[in-house]
């Protein structure tokens, strides 16, 4: 059993292995420690002197990472907790998006400046970390023209998803990941004995997914998600089948931005009901635009749309208020009944 945290280290030791010009960087990243969540565990002792570990300072490394990318190279940032990621806006919004842009001056696509660069950040809460160490802010950088945000899951292969982002893009990549992902195990969706997945085409090197329990008789409700959600998905997707007998189907998303709409369209425009799932805070973030493109689009073959996301307040310590702010299974699967029961 591969766990996903395995899967991206991995991917990362392959990415060295294959390109002399990758360079990874970030807090506390040196064997034995090897990065707080470990990731990157490994990596100096096996590359010596292309993994840099940094002062406590996002806004520099990130900056220094858009230079290096600027000047031929491949580097990979580790920001420790994504709620810093905050302090490093600036180098990822005002320069490392609009360096292509700026400085190309007018020269043909293949000789254009590019910034082939990826930030990766542990994202989210349920572990008791707290108001600063537990948020997921990754729709503050979704919508910025040039940068790409990903995310991965337990579905597929979220190591190759990585690998991809470092080697095969030329523009900054903003990779989430969620906490509690990593020590989920890897799903090998040819494989699954209970849900039927299927690969959906949504961008170069980012496949979606599709899925739904097998054998069930036609949806009646799309749910779309993307990261540690998609755990939260398939449970209440057996919790309604077998003890209320409604049937979902599942859209999960690896490409939050820029988005592509048309998997969302294809299923709720089958179910005509959508419902989405995040785990940020629920005013004005990824599932408010999904709804909103899915309504343009759909018009009046759309029954029924709705959110299910965080409550709109700072992510306590406490594990019962924890679990009380952010959305659970439970949320889900009573969010659905309501959707279903509607006419």
């Amino acid at each position: 059993m591969t766990t996903v945290l395995e899967s991206l280290n991995a991917s990362l030791h392959r990415a060295l292995t294959d390109d002399e010009r990758v360079i990874v960087l970030g807090e506390d990243l040196l064997d034995p420690y090897g990065g707080a969540f470990k990731v990157t565990r490994g990596l100096s002792q096996a590359y010596p002197g292309r993994v840099l570990t940094t002062p406590l300072s996002e806004a520099g490394f990130v900056g220094v990472a858009a230079g290096m990318a600027l000047r031929g190279m491949r580097p990979v940032v580790e920001i420790m907790f994504g709620d810093f990621l905050t302090l490093a806006a600036d180098q990822l919004i005002n320069h490392a998006t609009k360096f292509g842009w700026m400085y190309s001056g007018g020269k043909p696509a293949a000789e254009q400046v590019k910034v082939p660069m990826v930030v990766r950040t542990p994202m989210g809460g349920r572990r008791g970390y707290g108001p600063t160490h537990s948020q997921t802010l990754e729709k503050h950088f979704l919508g910025v023209p040039g940068l790409r945000v990903l995310a991965p899951c337990s579905l597929g292969d979220p190591g190759e998803l990585l690998y991809q982002a470092v080697l095969k893009t030329e523009g900054p990549v903003l990779f989430i990941e969620n906490k509690l992902l990593y020590l989920l195990p890897v799903i090998d969706t040819q494989n699954e004995d209970e849900f039927d997945i299927q690969e959906i085409s949504q961008c170069l090197a980012a496949p979606g997914f599709v899925m739904k329990l097998r054998g069930a008789p036609p949806p009646g409700l799309t749910l779309a998600t993307y990261g540690y959600m998609t755990e939260l998905a398939r449970q209440a997707a057996h919790q309604l089948a077998y003890e209320h007998e409604v049937f979902i189907e599942i859209l999960v998303l690896t490409q939050l931005a820029p988005f592509e709409i048309e998997p969302v369209l294809e299923s709720a425009g089958q179910t005509s009901r959508l419902l989405t799932l995040e785990e940020g805070p629920l005013s004005l973030g990824w599932g408010a635009e999904i709804v909103a493109r899915t309504v343009e689009g759909l018009g009046g073959h759309l029954q029924s749309a709705h959110r299910l996301a965080a409550l709109d307040l700072p992510v306590p310590s406490s594990p019962a208020l924890e679990t009380a702010i952010l959305p659970q299974t439970g949320h889900i699967v009573d969010t659905c009944l309501k959707i279903m029961q509607k006419r």
